[in-house]
């Protein structure tokens, strides 16, 4: 099974004027993530705006990304849904065009018990054959993957990792401890990379290393290394970044900050909207007072 990287990048979707996706601006933001230091990138999740992404762009998407940065980087695709069959056949196309995973966010809205959540994803793994992630995001999903349920998920041959924003460190050292080696934990909030790190998680599946790609990927290298005097002082010079980006709702913050920077993905698609000015403003203070190292155009 193909490695797919301690630093992934969950990729915004480039917009044009018109509102339409901007596969060009998608190929280019792709492999200068990879030149920052990304291992791989999700494609077409929640930084991606999947809820307003049409199956057509997706699929466009995953091809053209997987075929712009080949294999420098692995391609995991966002083919979750809360609806089973949709995911399920979402997740078969992404295999088609041959992708290196895929990324199963817990259904929305629909409120699943964690028993419907267990049958969710082992339907859809058992019907595929590319490593599948787990997304555990209570914030914007309302139900929460359980420790327990997740233990019992990775147990499936091919769900080999979770992507854990739930901020519950007791739920998540649970996983962590009660999961095999091949398992992986990556963080889903990047204030919480460094201390999942230090109770054994893998890595992280990032927003801020669209802006910080070399400082998060020297984070990592020197927690691994065992210099944690370092892996601190990069956690703690980039706080403001971890925390103004989601000033308002991701990837509003994001996508303003690459525009201002001169990396041009157009606006967020209705219902997400471009931050208000004082939003705007706390967003310009975090840059202007923080490294960027996104190779710009």
């Amino acid at each position: 099974m193909k490695e797919l990287g301690r630093l992934i990048t969950a990729m915004v979707t480039p917009m044009k004027e018109d509102g339409s996706v901007d596969y060009e601006q998608a190929k280019l933001l792709a492999n200068k993530l990879v030149d920052s230091g990304s291992d791989g990138v999700v494609v077409v999740g929640t930084t991606g705006e999947s809820p307003t992404l049409i199956r057509p762009e997706e699929l466009k998407l995953f091809a053209e990304i997987k075929k712009a940065i080949g294999d420098r980087a692995s391609v995991i695709a966002g083919t979750g849904s809360n609806a089973t069959a949709e995911a399920m056949e979402a997740t078969l196309q992404a295999e088609e065009i041959g992708v290196d995973a895929c990324l199963l966010v817990v259904p929305y809205y629909n409120k699943p018990s964690q028993e419907g959540l267990y049958q969710h994803f082992k339907t859809i793994a058992s019907a595929t054959k590319l490593p599948c992630i787990l997304y555990n995001v209570p914030s914007r999903t309302v139900a929460s993957l359980s420790a327990e349920t997740t233990i019992r998920l990775s147990k499936i041959d091919n769900i080999i990792g979770t992507k854990e924003a739930s901020g519950n460190f007791e739920e998540i050292s649970k996983i962590i401890h009660a999961t095999g080696d091949d398992f992986k934990v990556w963080s889903g909030n990047d204030g919480d990379t460094l201390p999942l790190l230090s109770i054994g998680a893998y890595g992280v599946i990032s927003v801020v290393s669209h802006l910080a790609g070399k400082q998060m990927r020297e984070m990592l290298e020197s927690f691994l290394a065992g210099n944690t005097e370092r892996a601190a002082e990069i956690h703690n010079s980039l706080m403001p970044l971890f925390k103004n980006m989601f000033v308002t709702a991701n990837p509003c913050p994001l996508k303003y900050a690459l525009n201002h920077l001169g990396f041009h993905v157009g606006k967020p698609r209705l219902p997400l909207v471009e931050p208000d000015e004082k939003s705007a403003a706390i967003i310009r203070e975090a840059l202007a007072t923080s490294v960027i190292d996104l190779p710009l155009p």
